[in-house]
């Protein structure tokens, strides 16, 4: 696997301290206008972050054949959720884009090289839980796609293959949620988690402070209540590349917790 040199890329990313990974349960749109555990628990976390010289997100809505990594300047805000307050669609989070970062991750993706997209931006799985960490949307960001057509072991190891951004100040983020199960949504006020949900959570969580990241790459093995947990894939492969960029000195905490909606994880990671 050929992965470029880290000095010889041309870019303006000298070598730093290793800057933190993170992974998001971004749960609903909703989420960018309503203050609850969940985004208090982003806006403190925000607070604590060092502030990294670009962002790159992987978001479980960006689904592609292939790798993309959006490298334009001013990334739109994409609003790719239906039959929600008007509210919601009028919230533009206007970032910058990273060109450099963008072109820095093509080079360390080699082999194959991932191709350059332009159309994309910030998805709500960006976006959302961006607003309440960085506020003041100035920090460089860019996303890169999940390639859908690949296995749980692919995830995994582009994670690994992303990690030495962090020593050159980009902070991953991968967001998504370790529960994700839509059709079994429980809409009353307040609703209690589903009991194979909160297993499934709290079951994830015990593995990544193991460190056993093989057991959740396979994560289809491990009984009826992952299988309930994640009946597709994508809002679970972020984790699996957050988990490939993990340090073995990295420490490990959970900036937010909880089962939202009977079915939807809001558990983080930070490993910093």
């Amino acid at each position: 696997m050929a992965v470029a040199s880290m000095d010889t890329l041309g870019v303006r990313f000298p070598k730093t301290e290793r800057f933190p990974v993170l992974f998001l349960g971004h749960g609903s749109p909703m989420n960018a206008i309503e203050e609850n555990s969940y985004t208090k628990g982003w806006a403190e976390l925000g607070n604590i972050l060092p502030r990294p010289r670009a962002i790159l997100v992987v978001s479980a809505h960006w689904l592609t054949e292939g790798t993309y990594v959006h490298g334009t300047e001013r990334p739109r805000t994409i609003h790719d959720f239906w039959g929600f307050p008007k509210e919601l669609y009028e919230i533009e989070y206007l970032a910058p884009g990273s060109p450099e970062g963008a072109r820095l991750t093509e080079n360390m993706l080699r082999d194959p090289t991932p191709k350059r997209d332009h159309e994309w931006g910030l998805d709500h799985g960006a976006w959302v839980p961006l607003m309440h960490l960085f506020p003041k949307a100035d920090i460089p960001t860019f996303q890169v796609s999940i390639d859908a057509t690949r296995p749980a072991t692919f995830h995994f190891e582009l994670g690994k293959r992303l990690a030495l951004l962090r020593e050159r100040g980009v902070m991953i983020v991968g967001s998504g949620n370790l529960v994700h199960n839509l059709g079994r949504i429980r809409w009353e006020n307040d609703p209690k988690p589903h009991d194979w949900a909160e297993e499934f959570d709290q079951a994830a969580e015990r593995l990544v402070r193991l460190r056993e990241f093989d057991k959740l790459i396979r994560h289809d093995e491990l009984g009826e209540a992952a299988r309930l947990s994640v009946p597709t894939p994508e809002h679970f492969w972020p984790l699996l590349t957050v988990l490939g960029a993990v340090h073995e000195n990295d420490k490990i905490a959970c900036p937010t917790g909880g089962v939202a909606l009977g079915s939807v994880s809001m558990r983080s990671f930070l490993f910093s």
